[in-house]
């Protein structure tokens, strides 16, 4: 009787260490929080389908295109995609509201790409509080960058200040003199790029900077703005503003046959958007930078990753428009956020959400040779290199070197 009990014993104690051992190569468990289960994935999402930043819904609309792809080619290792996507009308207290349903009524596993700084700055603190991922915001605020303050949040593209210093290295390297007038929304979006821009700049920044006008979101026009900036008589336009404002200070410029230098931040350098709403004639030599290929450049008809930009477009979003930059964001976005589900396994706890999206590095062939989309769990920064690139006829035209903000002289 002992020997058999001892013999049963020395089976369970085997047969539990085997299965600690598979485990921890995570081939015979699963593990799941709120959001996921055998047969579902549930990611939540926020965009402003309404309101003054209503142009970005287009984000929201093409990563939901591309989870009907992941889905109808099986999903993720097994399991569909519920995307749960909600309006915001960029408002931050609609956000709140939106990101506590989203957690607590929808359970879903994590925020995917919601978008906006003042609108993901109103729940940043609620995320990392409830330990659930914000995965990939949509807006390049150097905040989300913060790993140990906020472990639960992690950004994607270059940030502002980091586009605003390569801003600036261009103007001293091309426009050494000139002056510079600036346009920027009043918010974390806007002064980041003012913030790099003076670092960018440096002791030179008090001399060249003739004015810094700012408006509010809720402004109905930059018309007057625009016409305070001209009035100091600056060499260089720097435009940080969101969709609609861009294109009524591009509008705005032509009526005045205003012609400085003028470079456009990259939030609003979509051509669908911007620049085909504030008028093709007017956008010409307009300068932004991107980390993406130029999807027009007949050079790259047969390029691989365009190749499969333009297979995805005409399948599974056909009404989308493929001159308008902002379906190409989504697209990044979406093709991130699968390759960290899928690094998941069957481990899809929102902690390993979080390890697996600090552990990257891998191209998406829509972004420039050499771009890789990188991260490590001090550095919560996927992407970091943009090139100059400048609006010619119908079409952006990139020129000069890949830039890296960490690396300019």
């Amino acid at each position: 009787m002992y020997s058999a009990l001892r013999h049963l014993c020395c089976v369970a104690i085997l047969t539990g260490a085997f299965g600690l051992s598979t485990n921890s190569l995570g081939q015979t468990s699963k593990r799941y929080d709120p959001g996921a289960s055998d047969t579902e994935i549930k990611v939540g999402n926020i965009m402003p389908y309404s309101g003054p930043a209503s142009a970005y819904g287009i984000f929201g609309r093409t990563e939901a295109a591309y989870i009907r792809k992941i889905n109808a080619e099986g999903g993720i290792n097994g399991r569909k995609i519920n995307f749960i996507s909600y309006d915001d009308g960029y408002s931050p207290p609609k956000t709140v509201e939106q990101a506590r349903k989203l957690v607590e009524s929808d359970e879903v596993l994590l925020i995917f790409s919601s978008l906006g700084t003042p609108t993901n700055t109103a729940i940043h603190q609620y995320m990392n509080s409830r330990k659930v991922p914000q995965l990939f915001v949509a807006t390049s605020a150097s905040k989300w960058n913060d790993p140990k303050r906020y472990p639960w949040t992690i950004g994607f593209g270059v940030s502002y200040e980091s586009e605003a210093r390569i801003y600036a290295a261009y103007i001293l390297n091309n426009y050494p003199g000139k002056t510079i007038g600036v346009l920027y929304q009043y918010d974390d979006l806007g002064k980041d790029y003012l913030k790099g821009l003076h670092e960018g700049l440096g002791d030179k920044a008090g001399s060249l900077i003739t004015a810094e006008v700012s408006y509010d979101v809720t402004n109905p026009t930059v018309e007057p703005q625009v016409v305070r900036i001209k009035d100091t008589h600056p060499d260089i336009f720097i435009n940080i503003s969101t969709p609609k404002f861009a294109a009524q200070a591009i509008r705005k410029m032509a009526e005045l046959n205003w012609k400085p230098v003028h470079i456009l931040a990259s939030v609003s350098n979509s051509i669908g958007a911007v620049l085909q709403v504030a008028g093709y004639e007017n956008s010409q030599d307009l300068l932004s930078a991107s980390p993406q290929k130029d999807v027009d450049d007949p050079e790259l008809r047969d390029d691989p990753g365009v190749q499969e930009w333009r297979i995805f477009m005409t399948k599974w979003y056909p009404d989308g428009d493929q001159n308008d930059g902002f379906t190409r964001n989504g697209f990044l976005l979406a093709k991130a956020l699968e390759r960290v589900l899928r690094q998941c396994g069957d481990d899809l706890t929102r902690e390993n959400v979080m390890r697996q999206a600090s552990n990257l590095d891998f191209e998406i062939g829509l972004l420039l040779p050499g771009i890789r989309v990188t991260t490590s769990p001090n550095d919560f920064a996927p992407i970091k290199q943009l090139q100059m690139m400048r609006f010619i006829g119908r079409r952006w035209e990139r020129f000069g070197p890949i830039l890296d903000s960490e690396k300019l002289t």
